[in-house]
């Protein structure tokens, strides 16, 4: 639970909020209070999506879906409004974890646990499937924990099997690593009861072993494993193995029914869970969680603003009452035992940043401002995390000396409220040494935010760590998919990723192949070398130029040994003229060359992974013509960055390196993040909340978050490969080739 916030309404509805429980994408749940003492958990959701057409008939469907369900197991609906300004329901509040939260800290549950969890869940899910419904989402974040039973929640997009006016075909809806083949493949006349059968069984799978039973990683890759393969052996626990493997049959009528799951895990109807069905630990926390929500008292709206204030004045304009008597007690450095006991509740809520401030801008002395004039500009902390000694040495290199430049700049610069101080840490590429190093740096109060890591091992390493500590990070080549942590750890999500996820880079493939060169018969090779990046791009680049009328083939090629000529010859057998290959340097220099001698004259496309002068060397003339697909920009190559490589080879002593510009647009956007009208911030949550907030105009791009896409969706550039070099074509959208 955190404060409420300056903008938190004191009431919705007849509820009175008390605190905040969490944001999301979609908006902000409060815990609040009834007027007749009961605690509710309040649901709201933003604007911008109050504006899109369609919106609040799909917020009433929830409401109705929610009110048409009756189980014990099941969180009721209280109260909701969906013609409000800013639309929100009501929920009884269950002061407890998720069975995410709970595996992620305390492990697997026991046997007997995850046979109580599954009976009580399989007879809420007949509660919900006998209202006409299908809940569409069963994942552990929505299954709450509770002394007496597990509590199923969100109804966002559980929908009548029949009910299409609000659901498009050909997208997926739920949560990849636990919805069903017939939803990864977003056939939604499949979609039914069994849908959520199998889902169960995944989230059973999940609470015995803590193993994912279609593994994790990049959801594009989690979605094939769903539809062609087998679960992992590790996430079936033996007793259940049987039952585990029927639920999640490919087929939707050889899935068992809920009677029958809950018969096998010796449920009953209207049965109940033991006292003891939970783990000491979950049920210490849960204790600790119910005893936090009774000891609370009617909170007023606290108006604390995001930002430190500057002086006893600015808290005076900003803070509660009673944080005004607590700055004036604390300038006079006396109390008494009733001030004492009477500000208890405002030192709780300032405790999460505001004490902190405080003590530090009035006993820690600051740098002074370049000038020497003027009031002396605290000094804010920020990690450099990257590979400088491992495999991608060279972009890790490139992106701290591109912050350093950041650094440089702001410090020079008396407009902003702070000084930055770039302290860098080396993981080698290594994922251990990743995570030890996020451990340390979430570990020291000093450091406010990160930058980086370089890779995506690295990242997904550190990931868990940082979002749990709600760390701001921002990431420049991570290009894995980071949108999901916060739903994944059930967290404020904190990290910002300032390039494309690698499924995006189809886009400039298909709008060159289709737009620019008017390609009809395109051959896609899936080069399993390089794992889900391959697989991603090549499916929705095959769904985009289908929907464009073209006619796409796709191959796919193992890891090992390629034939390069018989793969040449399928391009020609296929009748192609255009072909995107998926490999990296050396592996499209090998299919480069097998085509030139095939005499293809067709279109030749390829992706960042091939942005490399092996390709260059090994192919010779049959690299000419290549176009390449980046999520990274040349500073050389335009005007924009002019200033910024000039900079750069003067300190340094070389051109700057891919990324190197990318990293100085992150460094400068965390430092707008850490400008809050004019006042540093300086607690993590308080940046984190601030990064969506804020449009950056960079050098190499405008960073600014959008619902559903993160902090950069048009990032994308092309190369084309002309006389032995690779020469920058710009943006996708404007890029132009000779």
């Amino acid at each position: 639970m955190e404060p409420l916030r300056a903008g938190d309404p004191s009431r919705i509805g007849r509820y009175r909020l008390l605190r905040r429980l969490g944001a999301g994408g979609m908006g902000v749940v409060f815990l609040a209070r009834a007027p007749g003492g009961a605690i509710a958990a309040v649901k709201t959701v933003r604007s911008p999506f109050t504006d899109e057409s369609g919106f609040r008939a799909r917020f009433r469907r929830e409401i109705e879906t929610a009110r048409q369900v009756d189980s014990r197991w099941v969180v009721p609906l209280l109260d909701a409004d969906a013609d409000a300004e800013t639309p929100w329901l009501a929920t009884t509040y269950v002061p407890g974890p998720s069975l995410a939260e709970a595996v992620d800290l305390f492990g697997p549950l026991s046997p007997a646990s995850v046979r109580v969890l599954g009976a009580l869940i399989a007879e809420a899910l007949e509660a919900v499937h006998g209202a006409g419904l299908v809940h569409r989402d069963v994942k552990p974040g929505n299954i709450l924990l509770a002394p007496d039973g597990p509590r199923l929640i969100d109804f966002g997009i559980a929908r009548a099997p029949d009910a299409t006016a609000l659901t498009s075909s050909g997208v997926i809806v739920g949560s990849p690593g636990f919805l069903s083949p017939e939803q990864a493949r977003a056939r939604s006349g499949r979609i039914g009861p069994p849908t959520d059968v199998f889902s169960l069984g995944c989230v059973l799978a999940f609470a015995a072993t803590g193993v994912r039973p279609f593994g994790s990683g990049g959801p594009a890759g989690v979605l094939m494993r769903t539809i062609y393969e087998e679960p992992d052996p590790a996430a079936l626990p033996q007793d259940l193995e049987p039952l585990l493997r029927t639920c999640m049959h490919k087929e939707p009528d050889k899935r068992p029914s809920l009677a029958g799951i809950r018969t096998a895990l010796g449920g009953s109807p209207g049965s109940s869970a033991p006292s003891d069905w939970l783990p000491a630990p979950v049920t210490r926390l849960i204790n600790d969680g119910a005893a936090a929500v009774l000891t609370l008292g009617e909170i007023e709206p606290t108006q604390l603003s995001a930002s430190p204030p500057s002086s006893t004045a600015d808290v005076a304009d900003t803070a509660s009452p009673d944080a005004v008597t607590l700055t004036t007690v604390a300038a006079g450095h006396t109390i008494g035992r009733r001030g004492f006991l009477r500000l208890g509740a405002t030192v709780g809520l300032l405790a999460a940043g505001g004490g902190a401030w405080w003590w530090r801008t009035r006993m820690e002395p600051g740098p002074s401002t370049p000038s020497g004039k003027g009031r002396p500009r605290p000094e804010l902390v920020v990690a450099f995390h990257g590979d400088l000694t491992g495999a991608s040495k060279e972009s890790g290199t490139a992106q701290l000396n591109g912050a350093r430049l950041a650094v440089d700049r702001v410090n020079a610069r008396n407009e902003y409220p702070f000084r930055l101080r770039l302290r860098w840490y080396d993981d080698g590429g290594d994922t251990r040494r990743a995570d030890e190093l996020a451990v340390r740096l979430t570990k020291d109060a000093q450091v406010l935010a990160v930058l980086g890591p370089t890779t995506d091992a690295c990242f997904q390493a550190s990931e868990k760590t940082y979002t749990q500590a709600v760390m701001p990070v921002v990431s420049v080549s991570v290009g894995v998919d980071t949108l999901r942590s916060a739903s994944r750890y059930n967290v404020f999500h904190s990290h910002a990723a300032l390039r494309v996820t690698y499924e995006l880079l189809a886009v400039p493939c298909v709008r060159y192949l289709g737009n620019h060169v008017d390609a009809r018969r395109v051959f896609l090779v899936d080069d399993r070398a390089q794992q889900d990046f391959a697989w991603s791009i090549c499916d929705q680049s095959e769904k985009a130029l289908q929907q464009n009328g073209r006619n796409p083939t796709m191959a796919h090629v193992g890891p090992g040994k390629v034939d390069y000529a018989a793969l040449a010859a399928e391009v020609r057998s296929a009748r192609a003229d255009a072909v995107l290959f998926t490999g990296d340097a050396s592996r499209t220099a090998g299919f480069a060359s097998a085509l030139s001698a095939a005499r293809f004259t067709g279109a030749r496309m390829a992706t960042e992974r091939a942005l490399d002068r092996r390709f260059l060397t090994s192919a010779g003339a049959a690299a000419t013509g290549w176009v390449i697909a980046t999520g990274f920009t040349d500073p050389t190559a335009h005007a924009a960055t002019r200033a910024f490589t000039a900079s750069y080879r003067s300190r340094f002593g070389t051109s700057p390196g891919w990324y190197a510009a990318e990293a100085y647009d992150a460094a400068m956007f965390l430092a707008e993040a850490c400008d809050k009208d004019g006042a540093a911030l300086r607690e993590r949550g308080a940046i984190a909340r601030r990064m969506p907030e804020i449009t950056y105009a960079g050098i190499t791009r405008t960073v600014k978050y959008e619902q559903g896409y993160g902090y950069n969706h048009d990032a994308l550039f092309e190369f084309e490969a002309v006389d032995g070099a690779f020469r920058h074509l710009g943006n996708y959208r404007d890029a132009a080739v000779s």
